[in-house]
C-alpha cells in the first residue's frame, strides 16, 4: 500500500508541479507565430527540468530510452509516420470523404512547424518519459500503458465532446505509439511519428486539430459520412483512421512480443 500511495504522489506532484510551473508564466507577443512557439516551448523547457529533477530523485534508476536506437529508432518513426497520415488521408481523399476546397498562405510557416513539433516532445516526454517508465520498473508494462493512455486521453479533452470515434482514435492512437516505442526502444521513434502526423495532417492538409491558432496551408472539405469522413474532425474523426491504427497497434506488438522472445533466448 505505501509503495502505491508513494508512487501516486510522485505522478500527482511530478503533473501539478508541471502545470504550475508553466501556467504562470506570460508570453508577451503580438506575433501569433512567436506567441505559440514560446507557448510550446515554456512547456517542454519545464518538462524537461522537471525530469531531470525527478531523475535524479529516483538515483537515476527510472531511465528514458533516448540514445538507444537513436538512427533505426529515428528513421523508424518517420517512415511509419509518412505511412499512418498517408494512408489515411490519401483513402479519406481518393474516396471524396474529404475534398481539398482551399489554400491559404502562412506566414512563419516553419516556426509554425518547428512549434508543432515541441508541442510532440513535450507530450511523448509526459506520456511516455517519467510517469511511464516509474510505473513499467514500479509495477509492469500494462499499468505503465493504461495510466498513460488515460493521462494521453485526458490531454486531448476535445474529442470527448466530439463523439465515439474521435475518442477511440485518440485511445488506439496512444496504444499504437506505445507499441512502436517498445518494439524499438526508444522514445525518439513515437516522436517522429507523432511529429509527422501533426504536422502534415494538421498545418499541411488541415485535416487534424492543433491548438486554434494553428494555421493550415490547405483546407478540407468533409462529406455528409461522419463515419468514414469524420465530418468536422476530419481525418481525426474517421473510422478509418481507427482501422489504421488498430492495424499498426497490431504490427508493432507482434514486433514487440518477437524481440521479447529473442532476447529471452539470448
Amino acid at each position: 500500500m505505501k509503495k502505491l500511495f508513494v508512487t501516486i504522489l510522485k505522478i500527482v506532484v511530478f503533473f501539478i508541479g508541471w502545470v504550475a510551473l508553466f501556467g504562470s508564466i506570460d508570453i508577451p507577443s503580438d506575433n501569433p507565430a512567436i506567441w505559440r512557439f514560446f507557448a510550446e516551448l515554456i512547456p517542454l523547457t519545464v518538462m524537461i527540468l522537471l525530469t531531470v529533477v525527478f531523475w535524479l530523485i529516483e538515483k537515476k534508476t527510472v531511465n528514458i530510452p533516448i540514445k538507444e536506437n537513436i538512427g533505426k529508432g529515428t528513421l523508424a518513426g518517420i517512415v511509419i509516420g509518412i505511412i499512418w497520415i498517408g494512408a489515411a488521408s490519401s483513402i479519406l481523399i481518393f474516396s471524396k470523404q474529404l475534398e481539398i476546397t482551399d489554400n491559404n498562405e502562412v506566414s512563419f510557416l516553419w516556426l509554425w512547424i518547428l512549434s508543432a513539433f515541441l508541442n510532440v516532445i513535450m507530450q511523448e516526454l509526459l506520456v511516455r518519459g517519467y510517469i511511464y517508465q516509474l510505473l513499467k520498473e514500479r509495477y509492469n508494462l500494462p499499468a505503465a500503458v493504461i495510466v498513460t493512455t488515460a493521462i494521453f486521453a485526458l490531454m486531448h479533452g476535445g474529442a470527448f465532446e466530439a463523439g465515439v470515434i474521435p475518442v477511440i482514435n485518440v485511445v488506439t492512437m496512444c496504444l499504437f505509439t506505445t507499441a512502436l516505442y517498445e518494439s524499438e526502444k526508444t522514445i525518439l521513434a513515437p516522436i517522429m511519428a507523432h511529429s509527422i502526423w501533426n504536422i502534415i495532417g494538421a498545418i499541411i492538409l488541415g485535416g487534424v486539430s492543433l491548438a486554434d491558432d494553428y494555421p493550415s496551408i490547405l483546407a478540407m472539405t468533409a462529406s455528409d459520412n461522419k463515419l468514414l469522413s469524420g465530418g468536422p474532425y476530419k481525418i481525426e474523426g474517421s473510422i478509418v483512421v481507427t482501422i489504421l491504427n488498430v492495424v499498426l497497434m497490431g504490427i508493432f506488438y507482434i514486433r514487440y512480443r518477437k524481440t521479447k522472445r529473442i532476447e529471452a533466448q539470448e
